[in-house]
């Protein structure tokens, strides 16, 4: 289990797997999130928030396995992963979700 999930740590580079479990709606406040609920191997849930106005949707099924970068942020339900796409402005390396042989960033 990575030790941010434990500690509550909000605001870190995180990188894993899981399966999706929940696909839901997009969100299109402000820019537009393509939003899906995976689990980890621990039996964790994680929100992901992918930005697909930066980053081409991942076409997901639901059980589908899925590697993925992102910044976690901590919440009571498990927590959310955002900037799960490249860096437009070239600062940081960014992160990605990986799904079968394809990488979405």
């Amino acid at each position: 289990m990575n030790p941010a999930y434990a500690k509550g740590d909000t605001g870190i580079w995180i990188e894993d797997t899981g399966f999706v479990r929940r696909l839901l709606s997009d969100d299109n406040d402000g820019s537009r999130h393509q939003r899906f609920v995976i689990q980890l191997r621990n039996g964790q849930t994680l929100l992901i928030a992918h930005n697909i106005d930066l980053a081409k949707r991942v076409p997901l099924g639901l059980g589908e396995r899925i590697h993925f970068r992102g910044m976690y942020e901590w919440n009571d339900l498990g927590g959310l992963v955002h900037w799960t796409h490249h860096d437009p402005q070239g600062i940081e390396d960014g992160g990605h979700v990986c799904y079968r042989t394809r990488t979405y960033e």
